[in-house]
């Protein structure tokens, strides 16, 4: 009896360690997982885009400048606030390898997240969305496209750290054709429903990066608008994304975490033990 009674204790004393532990590492390796997710899907895309004809590909390319060149800039809305539920739209559909029209890549906080059309809540949960109402990110003199994804999920970064990006920080969009480099020219926070600065300038090839501001409050929203750029040949390498950089650090943090507190939980065990003696 006593035997069990000390087993009892010492689960009593390891348990709440044991759960403490879970809860600090459940949303990291969340993370990574997600992140290993979107890293498959741009392979997915960048191998399957590889294998469309050229032919196709500038048929495809056209379809979607004939559609930019039809937009409506009263058509945008707050992807955040809207009510309207809809499916996948087709407006897209000529952009789309296996639901998905490109990906988009921040060197500077370490992104590289798939993009779908649309911002419909299952969209968001998932990845980036590109903003219906404002061009397909496609480039091009007088196009404005916006893409959009959430900050603050506990299993996702998605644009979490976008509010780090400054002027002259560059991002990437990739397409079935080629990809697209920006240089961030504006960053503003404007009210859910001032869509004044996503649209359109004449003979300009802007891309917005949209998100919900102040963290946790989600009031307002952070527009991180780049404009075209064109990236030197000697540059494209140091523009590559290490996706996993963020994560090997906190893993670094959470083992010497985990060290201090064996070696503290170690030294309290025995002197407990010897003290029960």
């Amino acid at each position: 009896m006593i035997k069990y009674k000390k087993i009892f204790k010492n689960v009593i004393w390891i348990l709440p360690v044991v759960l403490g532990l879970g809860i600090m590492i459940y949303p990291l390796v969340s993370q990574i997982y997600y992140q290993s997710k979107f890293s498959n899907d741009v392979k997915e895309f960048q191998n399957a885009k590889s294998n469309i004809p050229s032919k196709d590909v500038e048929n495809r390319i056209e379809l979607a400048r004939n559609y930019n060149n039809t937009l409506n800039p009263a058509r945008i809305g707050d992807p955040f606030t809207s009510d309207e539920k809809k499916g996948r739209e087709a407006y897209a559909k000529m952009l789309e390898i296996k639901e998905k029209i490109g990906y988009i890549s921040i060197p500077k906080i370490n992104q590289e997240i798939p993009i779908k059309a649309g911002t419909e809540e299952s969209i968001l949960e998932e990845c980036a969305g590109h903003m219906e109402g404002t061009s397909l990110p496609i480039g091009g003199k007088g196009t404005h496209s916006v893409i959009t994804a959430h900050r603050g999920l506990p299993n996702k970064r998605l644009f979490t750290d976008l509010d780090k990006l400054e002027k002259g920080d560059l991002f990437h969009i990739t397409n079935i054709k080629e990809t697209l480099t920006y240089k961030v020219d504006q960053i503003l926070v404007v009210e859910p429903d001032d869509f004044e600065q996503v649209l359109v300038v004449e003979s300009k090839d802007y891309v917005t990066l949209l998100t919900c501001t102040p963290y946790g409050v989600n009031s307002h929203r952070l527009l991180v608008r780049g404009e075209r750029y064109i990236l030197p040949e000697d540059d494209v390498k140091k523009e590559k994304v290490d996706v996993y950089r963020t994560y090997r650090e906190k893993i670094i943090y959470i083992f010497i975490a985990l060290i201090i507190l064996t070696i503290s939980f170690t030294l309290f065990w025995k002197r407990r033990r010897k003290f029960e003696k």
